[in-house]
């Protein structure tokens, strides 16, 4: 698997540290943030197509907006022919 770094939180201390990734191979999006809150994840399992709580393989993280940009980016890796 090759993975590629995209970007990190443009306003990281270093300890807290938003983080994108790709991996073209596998086709998907590797995020590194920060585990959302219970009261965010409950709305988000009430509001869920599947009506029900998160897997035990899976979880809700939170995403600062700041993000976008890397986000896009990586999308757009995953799109097209590779990182710039």
């Amino acid at each position: 698997m090759r993975i590629q770094f995209v970007g990190i939180d443009p306003s990281t201390d270093r300890n807290e540290c938003p983080t994108v990734w790709v991996d073209k191979e596998g086709q998907r999006l590797l995020i590194q943030s920060y585990n959302a809150d219970e009261a965010s994840r409950a709305q988000c399992e009430a509001t869920s197509p599947a009506y029900g709580p998160v897997p035990p393989t899976e979880t809700i993280i939170s995403i600062p907006a700041r993000m976008v940009p890397a986000i896009r980016k990586a999308i757009d890796a995953l799109d097209g022919p590779g990182l710039h």
